[in-house]
């Protein structure tokens, strides 16, 4: 039987090669549904790479 409590506690570094590696797909969603970026055309993925990304504040109660 194994202990698993010794298996995690080993560091394990992975290290992959150029050839070993693949392209992440990224989706969003438009118009209601998701859609992989890759498919988008020349103008939408423009649109997309000019996104500006924000966090919203929480808002305050008022007493």
């Amino acid at each position: 039987m194994t202990d698993l409590k010794q298996e995690a506690t080993v560091p394990m570094d992975i290290v992959l090669e150029d050839a070993e590696r693949q392209p992440c797909e990224v989706w969003t969603r438009v118009m209601g549904y998701h859609r992989p970026v890759a498919s988008f055309n020349i103008g939408k993925k423009g649109e997309h790479a000019e996104r500006q990304f924000f966090v919203e504040s929480r808002g305050q109660l008022v007493s």
